[in-house]
């Protein structure tokens, strides 16, 4: 069996060059072959009949001295034959293999037909004609010698054939050539993805289906690189996040094995080992919860419900963060039917609350709108906390990303929320985004579909 691309399209080539070719000469011989003998069949005959009418029109011995004499014997030789068999010929042969003549074929002749015979070869026809003279009909059979030419016209065929098969297959090879080398680069390049290196260029620059798959292939790459460095980042961030409660967690256990230790001190130490303990635990529930939005193992559970009742009720829910802090709420809500998963949703306006609670100053106020129109409805909720740069804006819904890094310690949380919120909103074939300044505070927008559930299911 043949694995080399290469091999196998060299071999494809070849033999469509070489089929194609055999086929090509021998349909053009046959056509050429009929052509050339209809051709000769009227030469044949109006030859033919010319000696005929030599022979009804002077004596036999005459017409005899005369036909002899023709010029056009170099082309033709003539046999008349008797009732019996017997004949005569006339004209030169130069080792040409006259044709056989069957004693059916003279007594058709004899009897006035005219007997049209079709020998092997190119042009060899043998052609008889009744030939009235005064000593009775006799059949007279007329065949042309082979040209001179001829011989020549096959040498030439043949040596033409010969060089073009091996012009075009050398030129096969060449264009082979080209044709697979941007595939073996694919080939190299593939390996060496799988082998860990992004850094690929195929400067593949052509611009058919081959071009089409080199700069697919190069944006594959470079998403993969980009996943790559996803990957460590992720990687990188949750063991970090793990390992700060582990330390603690380890720390503080060891100084409880202390015999000395007060009872105040022990019981504060447990308090931030349960503490540092709950954060793992929301840290890893967060990662399984984003988990299973990515992969949609968790089924959306679509119902008809009202938007605005849903907030209040997450924001009354949320009373002992704002009202500890005395942060309020400026609502205004425009009733607004919509179809949608009521906990996730429910988990979208937490985590944007909870962040703004958690960024705003004491005493400041956080506004919440709702507006809609004939395809969508937009939630804008605003606060005048610390703000985020414009850096830091591209990267707020990566997860484990901290905006406020400066205050990482005074602000708690695993960077997952709005990871987790962007989740959610694209499940929901939404979109948010954020409009923000560093000590101006911080808006989160988002817009949702309005769609009945049977429309979010075929849209899928």
């Amino acid at each position: 069996m043949i694995k080399s691309l290469y091999t196998r399209v060299v071999l494809t080539f070849l033999v469509a060059v070489i089929g194609g070719t055999i086929i090509a000469f021998f349909v053009a011989t046959w056509v050429f072959n009929e052509k050339l003998n209809e051709n000769l069949h009227s030469a044949l005959l109006n030859f033919g009949q010319d000696v005929v009418r030599i022979y009804e029109t002077i004596p036999p011995s005459e017409a005899d001295s005369f036909v002899s004499g023709m010029n056009q014997l170099d082309s033709y030789h003539i046999r008349i034959y008797e009732e019996t068999g017997q004949f005569k010929s006339y004209g030169t042969l130069n080792r040409h293999h006259i044709a056989t003549v069957t004693m059916e074929q003279i007594k058709k002749v004899l009897n006035g037909e005219v007997v049209q015979v079709n020998t092997k070869g190119i042009a060899n026809i043998l052609l008889g004609l009744p030939l009235k003279t005064e000593m009775g009909t006799k059949a007279m059979f007329v065949e042309p010698l082979a040209p001179p030419s001829s011989t020549f016209l096959k040498k030439w065929v043949y040596t033409f054939l010969t060089y073009s098969l091996i012009t075009g297959s050398l030129l096969i090879l060449i264009a082979a050539m080209f044709l697979v080398r941007p595939i073996k680069k694919l080939t190299n390049a593939t390996r060496r993805i799988a082998a860990g290196d992004f850094n690929v260029k195929l400067n593949i620059k052509q611009t058919g289906e081959l071009g089409t798959l080199a700069r697919s292939f190069e944006e594959m790459t470079r998403d993969l690189q980009q996943l790559e460095q996803m990957r460590r980042e992720f990687v990188t961030n949750v063991s970090h996040e793990v390992q700060s409660p582990l330390t603690s967690i380890s720390g503080y256990a060891i100084a409880l094995k202390q015999a000395d230790i007060a009872h105040n001190e022990r019981s504060r130490y447990l308090d931030i080992i349960i503490a540092e303990a709950e954060r793992m635990s929301k840290i890893s529930d967060s990662l399984l919860k984003l988990s299973m939005l990515e992969s949609q193992s968790q089924q959306m559970r679509l119902v008809t419900l009202r938007l605005d009742e849903q907030i209040r009720r997450v924001i009354v829910a949320m009373q002992p963060q704002w009202s500890a802090r005395n942060v309020r709420f400026e609502l205004n809500l425009k009733a607004v039917n919509l179809s949608a998963d009521h906990d996730q949703l429910n988990q979208v306006w937490t985590n944007i609350f909870g962040n703004s609670i958690k960024f705003s100053m004491d005493g400041s106020i956080i506004n919440v709108s709702i507006k809609q129109d004939i395809k969508n409805v937009t939630v804008r909720i605003s606060d005048t906390g610390i703000g985020i740069s414009l850096e830091d804006q591209n990267r707020i819904f990566e997860r484990f990303f901290k905006a406020d890094r400066s205050h990482s310690r005074k602000y708690e949380g695993s960077g997952m929320g709005l990871a987790i919120v962007k989740q959610i909103v694209s499940l929901h074939q939404g979109d948010i985004r954020v409009e923000s300044e560093p000590g101006r505070g911080t808006t989160f927008i988002v817009t949702l579909p309005i769609k009945t559930p049977t429309e979010y299911l075929d849209s899928y």
